[in-house]
């Protein structure tokens, strides 16, 4: 049997691995970087327990890095060498780590790859191998780090690594690095409101002033991610703090840095609305016409566009403080706006609204001024409006008399009565030296024959005109109570089928109609007392109606009627029907202020 014959050369025993390592720095000089990283390869492999030197490392590296790393293509044979060279405590150059975590970041796709090489997958491993290595990393590196995670919507990751710079670096970075971070967490699909406020919170702890970072388009973005984020969270005066910052900066063109982020972005835009038709709505609700005002000023400065509701909110809240001539302002630069197409044209009811407030302060100039505008914007005389003022003033007076006459050429002019122009007239009946319940009652049922039907204020009114101490007026006042009564029951009846039941319209009972029945009861008490009607009689026929009144709160009535009331109120967040309530109620000067003297 043939022997085989080995030969083994002793001479050297390091002579493949120093082969190997000569043939690897010959293959990166030439450029070959595929060649010399599969050769590194086999000889970390082959010869596990050998320490490759530095150098080699190095060598091989550089030929990766040429070329940007040959166009990303390096970028994994680089991510392995360099984690290599950490497990065999090499230390990472400052600037060959940095260039390959920025030279591996591409700009295609949400991985941010070069070609599909490279990515912030590679990138990330390489920053890990260089934070063993006490590598740092440069402000650059971070931006293009930050501007990957964002684009790949990792908003934690990019917050994380922004806080790590101004913190624990104690560097800053570009106001639009903090504008990708922004843009991002605002944006629909990461919506992080929250980590918006702690790009904020850095930005400020980085060293930047919000109050003149407006003055750059990346400092207004962040605001403006600030402004959007704020909204959404419901802070409304952080909100308002970034837009007053905004306004205060330097050198903005073309307009002032609140302008441009309110007009910077649909969202934006709507961000901006709502803070500010909310602040109006608290000013509103707060009685701070003022406020609501200089709100309603700075929408228009901000070429923010008030929906009808907020100018209504304003001029209803100026009209109720009785400021009839800021009232009539606010209505003349709504008005104005409408020309020029930039608002919707106030409605008559707004006049309305104003008209009432001058004549409650007694401003005729205004009132004038007021109904001419309202002819020019409606092409109308408003001649209801006209007439309803001179009800008013004569109600005030107790002149009866000559508000029949008014009431007698509305009809011969055309123009039909509202309930309105009624009850003031039956107001007109409770005013007068001596009071006139029979007149009132009277024109209850001239009303009805016009198809006008009474509601609880018109029933209010006509039951304060019975308060004279007679008898006669407490049977007119126990026949006001028992058509009430009936009114009640119809509303009731007609329920869901009725859309008509309004502010106007309605009649269920309230808390002055109780005052009134329960004086109409003392009055009828004060009757039999004296002798006028037997008190049997008395509490088995008129006083029964009256106490049904007084009780009415506490009935089955009463329970469906608050919940037909829940139904029909829908209070939007331009407190709709609180405006609306307060325009009523000055519609109403005259015979509300009658049944509360009654009251007392």
């Amino acid at each position: 049997m043939a022997r085989i014959v080995t030969f083994r050369d002793e001479s050297d025993p390091e002579y493949e691995v120093k082969e190997l390592m000569a043939q690897i720095e010959e293959k990166a000089a030439l450029g070959h970087w595929k060649a010399a990283t599969r050769k590194l390869k086999t000889l970390t492999r082959r010869f596990a327990n050998t320490t490759v030197p530095e150098s080699v490392y190095l060598t091989t590296l550089e030929a990766c890095m040429a070329n940007r790393l040959q166009g990303a293509r390096a970028s994994e044979p680089a991510r392995k060498i360099l984690e290599k060279m950490v497990e065999q405590g090499y230390a990472i150059p400052d600037t060959v780590g940095n260039f390959c975590v920025k030279t591996c970041l591409g700009e295609q796709g949400t991985d941010s790859t070069h070609q599909g090489f490279g990515g912030i997958d590679t990138a990330l491993a390489i920053v890990a191998a260089m934070e063993q290595a006490n590598t740092p990393l440069q402000l650059e590196t971070y931006d293009k780090l930050i501007q990957a995670l964002v684009k790949e919507g990792s908003v934690d990751h990019a917050l994380a690594l922004l806080r790590t710079v101004v913190v624990e670096q104690a560097q800053t970075p570009s106001l639009e690095t903090f504008d990708r971070v922004a843009r991002c967490a605002v944006s629909r699909a990461v919506h992080d409101d929250e980590a918006v406020l702690s790009v904020l919170t850095i930005c400020k702890a980085s060293g930047y002033d919000l109050d003149t970072i407006a003055a750059t388009e990346a400092g207004r973005a962040i605001l403006a991610c600030g402004v959007i984020a704020a909204e959404r969270l419901g802070n409304d005066a952080l909100a308002f703090r970034l837009l007053t910052a905004a306004s205060k900066a330097k050198g903005v063109a073309p307009d002032r840095g609140d302008i441009m982020i309110a007009l910077g972005s649909s969202t934006a835009q709507r961000a901006c609305t709502l803070i500010h038709k909310r602040a109006i709505n608290k000013a509103v609700e707060d009685g701070q016409w003022q406020l609501s005002v200089k709100v309603l000023e700075l929408m228009l400065e901000r070429s923010l566009k008030p929906s009808n509701w907020v100018w209504r909110n304003v001029v209803t809240c100026c009209a109720k403080a009785k400021k009839s001539k800021k009232a009539t302002a606010v209505l003349l630069d709504w008005v104005k706006l409408s020309e020029d197409l930039k608002a919707d044209k106030p409605p008559l009811s707004v006049f309305n609204t104003v008209v009432n407030v001058c004549e409650i302060c007694d401003e005729q100039e205004l009132t004038l001024l007021v109904l001419d505008k309202m002819k020019q914007t409606h092409d109308t005389e408003g001649n209801i409006i006209t007439f309803n003022i001179a009800l008013k003033r004569l109600a005030k007076q107790g002149n009866y008399q000559a508000c029949e006459g008014i009431i007698l050429g509305m009809l011969q002019a055309g123009v039909e009565p509202s309930v309105v122009s009624y009850t003031t007239a039956i107001a007109s009946c409770a005013s007068a030296e001596e009071r006139q319940p029979t007149m009132a009652y009277e024109w209850l049922k001239r009303m009805r024959s016009r198809n006008v039907n009474p509601n609880v204020l018109t029933y209010n009114t006509a039951m304060a005109a019975c308060l004279d101490g007679k008898l006669e007026s407490s049977f007119i006042g126990s026949k006001l109570a028992k058509e009430m009564l009936d009114d009640v029951n119809m509303q009731l009846q007609q329920g869901d089928e009725s859309s008509e039941v309004n502010a106007y319209t309605n009649v269920i009972p309230d808390s002055a109609t109780k005052n009134m029945a329960r004086q109409l009861m003392t009055q009828l008490k004060s009757n039999w007392k004296e002798g006028a009607i037997d008190k049997r009689v008395a509490t088995d026929t008129v006083r029964v109606p009256l106490k049904e009144l007084v009780n009415f709160s506490r009935s089955e009535a009463a329970d469906r009627a608050r919940q037909e009331t829940a139904k029909r109120t829908i209070v939007d967040d331009d407190q709709a029907a609180s405006t609306a309530l307060d325009e009523i109620e000055l519609e109403y000067t005259a015979a509300s202020s009658t049944h509360r003297s009654a009251e007392v």
